[in-house]
């Protein structure tokens, strides 16, 4: 039996369905998802293994005109994971024209020979007839090896999309152990974790102006009980407020939802403590940025 092994990276707008696929291929929550554009800021590694396969798909922070020193950074992961893999997806919606976005990326890809797969997710919003239109315009463009129509919510079309990849890999060796789903650390996990919570509490002018630290995660001696400290930064005096909200109880909120999901993560009890401190114009501040994570 050959075995199959390889590299696929993930791109496409922002807040088009990768990292709910991810989640869904891999059966746990290895991303985080939100509906503010631009949630995923790092390059997230994570490892899809069966009896005959290993697939290490990659999430990157999306394709987008930059406006700061972390979206530089963003798109720069983004746009060097092009040529080290082996297979790359692109994400399109249910949109039925190309929009701005669409023609940047695609301008991107045109220069690049890695096998390329168009993936058209949220088709549960779609008639057939729909999905036949936005085939054919992107057919016509002659640069993907194959198009496949997915909806990562309910999982249709997904094992489709894994036999179109295996047939693109190389046969290759089992570079991570079968039951290593990333190469995260936890720390970086629980960050992320908490800054998804936060995303979806808050209001649309905050999100990208905050970032989370994680000060402390150790587990109490002779007790199953990890205490994990972690402070959430925003750049204005103005949004700390928001962020703990009136008797803190948005703050509150954030933390009991996040100790929730890093439980199941980690398999043990939480005790979770949240501060909220103000970095002003941390987006623009290199050491900031690889201190929080973004190197």
């Amino acid at each position: 039996m050959k075995y199959r092994s390889g590299f696929v990276t993930i791109i496409g707008r922002p807040n088009v369905g990768k990292s709910t696929l991810l989640n869904h291929i891999l059966g746990e929550k290895m991303a985080i998802v939100s509906d503010k554009p631009q949630t995923t800021r790092n390059k997230i590694q994570c490892i899809y293994t069966e009896n005959d396969f290993q697939i290490i798909f990659i999430d990157t922070p999306g394709i987008h005109k930059p406006k700061n020193k972390l979206g530089e950074y963003m798109v720069n992961v983004s746009k060097d994971t092009l040529n080290e893999v082996d297979v790359i997806l692109w994400l399109v919606d249910e949109s039925l024209e190309m929009g701005p976005g669409d023609k940047f990326i695609l301008e991107e890809l045109k220069n690049i020979k890695t096998d390329k797969i168009l993936v058209i997710n949220k088709t549960d919003k779609l008639k057939s007839d729909d999905i036949e239109i936005i085939k054919n315009n992107y057919r016509e463009l002659d640069i993907f090896k194959d198009i496949i129509p997915i909806s990562a919510i309910t999982g249709k079309g997904i094992d489709s999309l894994i036999k179109a990849i295996l047939n693109l890999l190389p046969e290759g060796p089992q570079y991570f152990p079968a039951d290593m789903i990333t190469d995260q650390p936890e720390r970086q996990i629980v960050s992320e974790i908490i800054r998804e919570k936060a995303l979806n509490y808050l209001d649309e002018e905050i999100p990208h102006g905050i970032a989370v630290g994680i000060e402390s995660l150790r587990k109490r001696e002779n007790q199953d009980i990890i205490d994990v400290q972690a402070t959430i930064y925003c750049e204005r005096e103005s949004h700390k407020g928001i962020i703990i909200g009136k008797n803190g109880r948005k703050l509150k909120g954030i933390g009991k939802s996040a100790r929730q999901d890093i439980e199941a993560l980690l398999g043990s009890q939480i005790y979770l403590e949240l501060w909220v401190k103000v970095e002003k114009n941390w987006r623009e501040k290199e050491k900031l940025l690889k201190q929080f994570g973004y190197r």
